[in-house]
């Protein structure tokens, strides 16, 4: 028997535009520096948001989606907060109004105090533990399971507050990755019999699909519509 479907609402994914971290080729994964507005988008993010914006409101519009049913549910980064405004403003939709709203549960995965303001090239190093076993935390920082347990009570609370709305989903490059995984998988499990989120994310929370996460990377900017 099919499984029933666990997702009442329809979703895309956005990661931020290019950061002035990004340029500068370091990793900013804590909070505290992450929200700092140093950290924001480059000229070039700009560019980038905009034409997301653009894309997302073309999507909309070929598929009959009113621009009033749609949230915008984004990260308190920097970056993603830079990125989420400049999506508002080409759709029109007041930033501070009820369409736009802050999750911290899709704040940049914490890589841990030794690779905090490293260089990107250290990212080789922890999609290869990821790889190796998801579960296993970074020094200090989050395993991929830890920001599974975040994004699944993210989902859960977006179901319940936005039913009947288009989301947009402003993050970063590890969550967002690690998000379209999940979703994947839970819309193919069919074992559990049952469309309560946290359940069919949790039936695949597993090392198997885990560690296959960077398949679903995005780059910066770019905007995908999720099944």
């Amino acid at each position: 028997m099919a499984a029933p479907p666990f997702l009442r609402i329809k979703y895309w994914v956005l990661r931020h535009g290019k950061s002035i971290p990004n340029e500068r080729g370091l990793i900013v994964s804590s909070m505290e520096n992450g929200t700092h507005p140093e950290n924001q988008l480059a000229a070039e993010g700009i560019d980038q948001a905009r034409q997301a914006g653009e894309l997302f409101k073309k999507e909309l519009q070929e598929i009959g989606i009113p621009i009033e049913d749609v949230r915008i549910c984004y990260s308190p980064f920097s970056r993603t907060t830079h990125t989420a405004k400049v999506v508002a403003s080409v759709l029109n939709l007041p930033f501070e109004g009820p369409q736009c709203k802050v999750m911290e549960d899709l704040r940049e995965r914490y890589f841990g105090p030794s690779f905090e303001l490293q260089s990107h090239d250290k990212y080789a190093e922890i999609w290869a533990l990821d790889e190796k076993d998801p579960f296993m935390l970074p020094a200090g920082g989050e395993s991929v399971a830890d920001v599974v347990s975040r994004l699944a009570r993210t989902i859960a609370a977006i179901e319940s507050e936005f039913e009947g709305c288009s989301i947009l989903v402003v993050s970063h490059g590890d969550p967002l990755q690690i998000l379209q995984t999940i979703l994947k998988a839970a819309k193919q499990h069919s074992g559990s019999g049952c469309d309560d989120i946290a359940i069919r994310i949790q039936a695949v929370k597993v090392p198997t699909i885990l560690s296959q996460h960077r398949k679903c990377a995005l780059l910066t900017g770019e905007l995908r519509a999720v099944a």
